[in-house]
């Protein structure tokens, strides 16, 4: 079976890594496409560097334009040449969903799937339609996702989010992580999670350094922990030059993808919180029991118009599932280093909200598919089954 899969996000990677062992596992599969190192490593050779497609926000994409359409373009080619049986696409919208457009009007009876279905809960629920034009059938990670992709005309299975079945590092492994870095796990330990993308560094980078200050003064001997995203580890290591604090940064390189993922889930057992930009690795800390505090900005125009389109109040995934606001979130204008430094502060020592935290963590991991078949390998046999029918 000829597959051509595209993912542009290091989250999609890891949502993509999966699915290609998955499918792997059901018979024999060639793959062509773009992705990262969790794809590669299942044997994709990436047209380009998939890091040329992490933008996020409304203007942002802007600068990147024209690099995009080019990429959009070359991609569509590829994909001609190749000839394949079904086109996957993940998440990446702005870019995967053009793609499909192309190639969909090139050949109308190209199988197309894609694997995460949009927040139309969330915002923009006009867009499941859109997509539906140019996409059959979507693979969802939450499980009230399908009944919205079935509205708009698309086939669509909850498959669960890989990250329930991540193996749990053991607390030897923590240990050993903590001897190798110099951590004193007697002494408060601050994950801090700036983001994957260049953008999102940044713009939270300077927020978090002053966020974490109250911390600072109100914890003795903080230790600030950085597992830094394989594209972005030379910016944060610039981002902390100035910071004067204890910080330990984890670089990746030279680590497998498979054990630098390992190595990060090490470090959220044994961090007492985590701050992080809102994104994919809320779900990471969750699932790693990592009590945390989450925040995100971006440029004032975006703000505005994401806000007016905005049908809930929260973007974090536990929040969304368990019906709550028990992570507390610092979202666009009350993304400030004061709000978010007093809370940080506070929750660093609070063993009660983090117990809180940790029911809810169990109770959103439950429901995305702990317990049940690898999530990867039933995406696969997702995409079987409908171009079986």
């Amino acid at each position: 079976m000829k597959v051509f899969i595209l993912a542009g996000e290091q989250s999609g990677d890891k949502l993509g890594g999966a699915l290609m062992a998955g499918l792997s596992s059901l018979r024999s599969v060639e793959f062509q496409g773009i992705g990262g190192t969790m794809m590669q490593a299942q044997g994709l050779k990436s047209l380009f560097d998939m890091h040329d497609l992490s933008v996020m926000g409304l203007l942002e994409v802007l600068p990147k334009a024209s690099k995009l359409l080019r990429h959009v373009k070359q991609t569509v080619k590829a994909a001609q040449a190749f000839t394949p049986d079904v086109l996957i696409t993940i998440d990446s919208p702005d870019f995967s969903l053009r793609v499909s457009r192309k190639l969909k009007k090139i050949n109308p009876n190209l199988k197309v799937v894609h694997y995460v279905a949009p927040s139309v809960w969330a915002w923009r629920p006009e867009r499941a339609v859109k997509m539906a034009k140019s996409v059959d059938h979507v693979l969802a990670l939450l499980p009230f996702e399908p009944s919205y992709m079935e509205a708009a005309g698309m086939t669509c299975d909850f498959v669960g989010h890989p990250v329930v079945s991540e193996p749990v590092p053991s607390e030897a492994e923590a240990a050993a992580l903590a001897d190798e870095l110099g951590l004193d796990r007697s002494r408060p330990i601050l994950c801090v999670l700036p983001g994957s993308r260049k953008g999102e560094v940044i713009r939270m980078g300077p927020v978090f350094r002053r966020s974490i200050v109250p911390a600072v003064q109100k914890h003795a001997g903080i230790q600030i922990l950085v597992p830094a995203a394989r594209g972005v580890v030379n910016q944060i290591k610039e981002m902390v030059e100035d910071w004067a604090l204890r910080t330990f940064i984890m670089d990746p390189t030279g680590f497998s993808a498979e054990d630098s993922e390992h190595r990060k889930r090490a470090a959220f057992r044994l961090a007492d919180l985590a701050l992080a930009t809102s994104g994919t690795v809320a779900l990471e800390l969750a699932a790693a029991e990592c009590p945390m505090v989450v925040a995100y900005k971006a440029n004032y125009l975006t703000t505005r118009i994401v806000k007016n389109m905005a049908q809930i109040n929260t973007a974090n995934l536990v929040n969304i599932v368990t019906s709550t606001q028990i992570i507390p979130e610092f979202l666009f204008e009350n993304c400030t280093a004061d709000a978010i430094g007093a809370t940080v502060s506070t929750l660093l020592s609070d063993s009660d909200s983090h117990a809180r935290q940790r029911v809810a963590f169990s109770q959103t991991i439950e429901a995305l598919g702990r317990y049940g078949e690898d999530p990867g390998l039933r995406a696969a046999k997702s995409i079987m089954a409908f171009l079986a029918r």
